[in-house]
């Protein structure tokens, strides 16, 4: 595995090593020694998985109360997956760093407490998997609005063509929503 610091610190990306052959293709999806040595979490309390059609957008998501540190993989498909700093005392506030993930990639994203994250599905279907570090807590669920202007997402989908939760098309701006000190 290969595993590098992305613009934003503490977010890193990781590229499996892909074995291939005629029979399809191999990789590991998590390794302890290998997570450990890299000092990522090797403790996770849930595993969850999503299926999502084209343009679907799900997020932004994050959790004041019980934090989530998430790792995160798409199993098929792609997504443009989207990690944002939400500590206010970081000097990267508001930031945020964007990866293309696919099922033939194998790219995996860890996204530690502290941030928000989202993804928008770029092909026909897209399956998403991710551990967590902590329990899912409904109080401390908070949602930024996915195209927030202050956050200056890229997102390649027309607003129009997004198709997004009830929850997220009334999450909070950036402005305005409670995130982390």
């Amino acid at each position: 595995m290969n595993i590098e610091e992305t613009s934003l610190p503490g977010v890193q990306l990781i590229t499996p090593k892909i074995y291939g052959d005629n029979r399809g293709a191999f990789w590991e999806t998590w390794n302890h020694d290998a997570f450990e040595a890299a000092g990522l979490p090797c403790t996770w309390v849930q595993d969850n998985f999503s299926v999502s059609k084209k343009n679907v957008v799900r997020g932004i998501h994050y959790q004041t109360i019980n934090p989530q540190g998430k790792l995160v993989r798409v199993t098929h498909g792609a997504v443009l997956d989207v990690a944002i700093d939400l500590r206010r005392s970081s000097p990267c506030f508001s930031e945020h760093v964007a990866v293309e993930l696919s099922g033939e990639n194998g790219r995996i994203l860890w996204i530690p407490e502290g941030f928000g994250h989202a993804f928008l599905v770029l092909t026909d279907v897209a399956g998403f998997a991710y551990k967590v570090t902590d329990r899912y807590n409904p109080e401390g669920e908070r949602t930024i609005l996915w195209n927030d202007p202050d956050l200056a997402i890229a997102w390649p989908v027309v607003p129009e063509e997004a198709i997004v939760s009830d929850k997220d098309a009334k999450g909070a701006t950036l402005q305005t929503a409670e995130v982390f000190a």
